[in-house]
């Protein structure tokens, strides 16, 4: 941020005889410099130019100040790098660096700031599904937002084999609301009010994110949403095989047909009942007996062609855990359509189904991170426009991380690390005619890191 010059000094005591003074007196200074790769990494894969398009602009071009790009462009680099509200962007339009990438450092009119203030994003956040209306002069098209990361994640393989196989996280989580927002339900297992969010990833890359009201089942929605992503898949790489793997949230008679029917295989958690823990009552009393007698927690597998009384179509395999652990039963079960061939019944659970777990820690990310959850407006269609930007956010961080970080010590960092380590840079800048000068913090602890990531992401936008 741009420092305001005084002539005020606060003293600060004094070391080894010296005083130490500080005051506002910098000159233009930002604590963003990292963004700057952020611009590389926008370069490399065109993130903002495509979401923007996904945007028509309704307004008189000869009035506009803020090109739409530029206003997509403002609202993303702002949340990946921790401004979550528009309210803070009054303070940011003034940002040099901010307004470097997104390819504005000054305004037309004198009264203007380079870039847009918290109105004219609040509009852009506001703007209607379908066309620009007479008070909406922004609006966007959904269908084209909701492709967009699979466009992206798709082209992230450009240039190598594809994939013989990929693995489909689905999850829901919820979303605490403390408004009245639209669509607003009492969950009683989260115990609050709140959305209920349904996100796909494949590994760290991020492919849907859907917002959905939470008086509903967890997999409501999922059917049209991996049939959308499947079909676009599919229609660049014909051959390649998709795993489904979700809790027991998603395990529906629906899904597992259509799965089914349509070349997809699924691993799915299966919500336990009486029938199915009697299936492996020998099971659960071999593993206590061997429990007590070594005093450690025993567990086995077992495979069973099962079908419900009812609701199922068809018989499926499943695969049940008998474990004993902490003094008690703990029986856990999962349904697939893999046969015994491809993974063993242990196998199946403790290393494909299981895994599953990393992808709460995506979540983690686009919420706590990248603010997700920040669904305070007062319509689920604006709030959907929200999360959309956050997830755009953090595809955006996640292309730095895969292009720009791959075998150095933040590879494997969460997006809240990358932007404390490589975003959070203070700097002194310096405009003239000829170039834009960004002099970061020489004491830097990332310097090898940055470097590594500014020739890794200037080579791939070529």
């Amino acid at each position: 941020m741009p420092a305001q010059c005084s002539a005020e000094q606060f003293l600060f005591g004094t070391v080894e005889g010296r005083a130490v003074v500080a005051a506002f007196d910098a000159g233009t200074v930002t604590s963003d410099a990292g963004a700057l790769l952020l611009g590389a990494t926008d370069r490399a894969i065109g993130l903002v130019r495509r979401f923007a398009a996904c945007f028509e602009d309704g307004r008189s071009a000869e009035n506009v100040e803020h090109t739409l790009a530029a206003l997509v462009g403002q609202r993303v680099f702002g949340l990946a790098l921790g401004y979550e509200d528009v309210n803070d962007h009054d303070q940011l339009r003034h940002d040099p660096v901010l307004a470097a990438i997104t390819g504005k450092l000054a305004a037309r009119r004198s009264d203007c700031a380079p870039l847009a203030g918290k109105s004219t994003l609040n509009r852009l956040e506001h703007a209607p599904a379908g066309e620009p209306t007479r008070y909406h002069k922004i609006g966007h098209d959904g269908a084209a937002i909701e492709r967009l990361p699979v466009e992206l994640f798709l082209d992230a393989h450009k240039g190598g084999k594809p994939p013989k196989r990929l693995i489909l996280d689905l999850d829901a989580t919820d979303d605490p609301l403390h408004g009245e927002q639209e669509g607003r339900f009492f969950h009683a297992y989260y115990d609050c009010y709140c959305y209920l969010p349904l996100y796909v990833f494949c590994g760290r890359h991020l492919l849907a994110a859907k917002l959905r009201r939470a008086n509903i089942d967890a997999s409501a929605g999922a059917l049209e949403e991996i049939a959308r992503i499947v079909q676009q898949i599919r229609i660049r790489w014909p051959r390649v095989r998709i795993l489904l793997r979700a809790d027991s949230g998603f395990a529906r008679e629906e899904l597992m047909a259509w799965c089914e029917a349509n070349r997809v295989d699924y691993v799915f958690g299966l919500a336990r009942n009486a029938r199915l823990v009697e299936a492996i009552a020998a099971g659960l009393a071999a593993t206590h007996a061997e429990s007590e007698m070594t005093g450690r927690p025993a567990r086995r597998f077992k495979d069973l062609l099962w079908s419900t009384l009812d609701s199922w179509s068809r018989r499926r395999r499943v695969v049940a855990k008998a474990e004993w652990t902490k003094g008690e039963a703990n029986p856990r079960f999962v349904v697939t359509s893999l046969s015994t061939a491809e993974a063993d019944a242990r196998t199946l659970y403790e290393q494909t189904y299981c895994a599953r777990g990393e992808m709460e820690n995506r979540i983690k990310e686009a919420q706590g991170d990248l603010f997700a959850d920040r669904t305070s407006t007062k319509t689920m269609k604006a709030n959907q426009l929200r999360l959309w930007f956050a997830s755009m956010a953090y595809v955006l961080i996640c292309a730095l991380r895969r292009i720009g970080l791959k075998h150095t010590q933040l590879a494997a960092a969460t997006c809240g690390t990358i932007r404390l380590r490589l975003l959070k840079i203070g700097a002194l800048v310096r405009v003239s005619c000829r170039r834009i000068k960004v002099a970061m913090a020489s004491a830097c602890p990332y310097q090898a890191e940055y470097a590594l990531a500014h020739l890794r992401l200037s080579r791939a936008a070529f």
